[in-house]
C-alpha cells in the first residue's frame, strides 16, 4: 500500500496507471468531483488503488452496484447494476438473477486494477450484496443499520450500537463487527454461515431489532415510516433481503467532505471521541497505516442461525 495516500491535486495523470501488473486506461484525471473539496478523479483514483489491499477482501465474489458520478457530487448520480459497457475483458463480471426475473451482469471487485478501472468511471460509491457468488440466495452477513433522526446524537448511536452488539454476542451467541456509513449512522454486520435463505435472516434480524427496541421504547424504534419514529435512532434491517446491497467498507460516499464507511474496533465507540464525518479520502490511508484491520478475521466467526434463532425465541416469549 502506498504510504500518506492521495492528496488533492496528487492524483494519477491522464494516460496510464499499473495496478495489481495490468495497465489502466486514464481520462480527465484533474476534473472535480468534489468541487467545494478540490478533490478529483485522480485523486479518488489514487485513493482506490492505495487502499486496495485492505479493501479487497471485503469485495470478492459479492455483486456489486457503482454510484457514478460523472459530472461530481452536484451533478446526477447514476446508479449502475449492469457493468459498464467495453468493460475491459480482465474485469470479472457475473450473471445474476434478478428477483423479479431476468438477469444483471455485475461486476466482481476482485483485483485493484478493478477499483482503479471503476474510479476512472467516475464511480465514487461501491454497494455489495450480502451474499456471495456460488450462494447468492443465503446470505452470509447480517445487516443493522442504526440511522439516527435528523439532529440525534452521534454518541447515542454508538450507546446504542453496543447495545445490539451486547444482544448479538452475549445474549444470542452470534459474532459483531461496526463501521461507519461514510453518513450519519453506524452498520453492524453478523458474519453467517450462508446456511439459510434471505427471509430467515430478515426475519431474525427483524425480531433481534424488535427485541432491543422493546427494551429501549423511547430511544429506539423499527418504524419504517419517518413520521412514526417521532426522532427516535431506526434500527432498519430491509438490507437483508435478496440483491440488497450495504455500502462496501472502505468506499467513498458522494458527499461533502469525501467521507468514507470505515470498519471500527468496537473500543473505538465506547470513548466518546467518535465522529462520523473523521475519516475521509484524505485521511484514511495514515489510519490503515497505523490500525490494525477491526475486521480481521471475520470468515472465522461464521455462524448458523439454529441456535440463536431459539435464544432469541426464549428472549421474546
Amino acid at each position: 500500500m502506498s504510504r500518506g495516500g492521495p492528496r488533492a491535486g496528487g492524483g494519477p495523470r491522464a494516460g496510464e496507471l499499473a495496478a495489481g501488473g495490468i495497465t489502466v486506461g486514464l481520462s480527465r484525471t484533474g476534473k472535480p468531483l468534489f468541487g467545494e473539496d478540490g478533490i478529483t478523479k485522480g485523486d479518488l483514483i489514487g485513493y482506490y488503488r492505495s487502499v486496495a489491499p485492505r479493501m479487497l477482501p471485503y469485495l470478492r465474489d459479492r455483486p456489486l452496484v457503482m454510484g457514478r458520478y460523472p459530472d461530481g457530487i452536484d451533478g446526477e448520480a447514476i446508479v449502475q447494476k449492469n457493468a459498464p459497457r467495453g468493460v475491459p475483458g480482465w474485469v470479472t463480471t457475473a450473471e445474476v438473477k434478478k428477483k423479479d426475473g431476468g438477469t444483471v451482469r455485475h461486476v466482481i471487485c476482485d483485483k485493484p486494477a478493478t477499483l482503479v478501472y471503476l474510479a476512472n468511471q467516475a464511480c465514487i460509491e461501491l454497494h455489495v450484496f450480502g451474499s456471495r457468488l456460488g450462494a447468492l440466495d443465503r446470505p452470509d452477513q447480517l445487516v443493522f443499520d442504526l440511522d439516527p433522526p435528523d439532529g440525534g446524537h452521534f454518541g447515542e448511536v454508538c450507546r446504542h450500537a453496543l447495545r445490539l452488539r451486547g444482544l448479538l454476542e452475549d445474549e444470542l451467541g452470534l459474532a459483531a463487527f461496526v463501521k461507519t456509513t461514510g453518513g450519519r449512522g453506524l452498520h453492524v454486520h453478523v458474519p453467517l454461515r450462508a446456511a439459510d435463505d434471505f427471509d430467515t435472516v430478515r426475519g431474525f434480524a427483524r425480531g433481534a431489532a424488535g427485541l432491543l427496541a422493546a427494551r429501549f421504547p423511547d430511544r429506539l424504534t423499527t418504524e419504517q415510516r419517518t413520521g412514526a419514529r417521532q426522532g427516535r435512532i431506526y434500527l432498519d434491517v430491509m438490507r437483508n433481503g435478496y440483491a440488497q446491497t450495504a455500502v462496501a467498507p472502505l468506499s467513498v460516499r458522494a458527499r461533502r467532505g469525501a467521507p468514507v464507511a470505515m470498519p471500527l474496533h468496537w473500543a473505538e465507540l465506547e470513548d466518546g471521541m467518535l465522529s462520523p464525518g473523521q475519516f475521509t479520502l484524505r485521511t484514511v490511508a495514515s489510519r490503515l497505516d497505523r490500525v490494525a484491520d477491526p475486521w480481521a478475521g471475520m470468515a472465522s466467526r461464521r455462524r448458523g442461525l439454529a441456535r440463536p434463532r431459539r435464544r432469541l425465541g426464549s428472549l421474546t416469549a
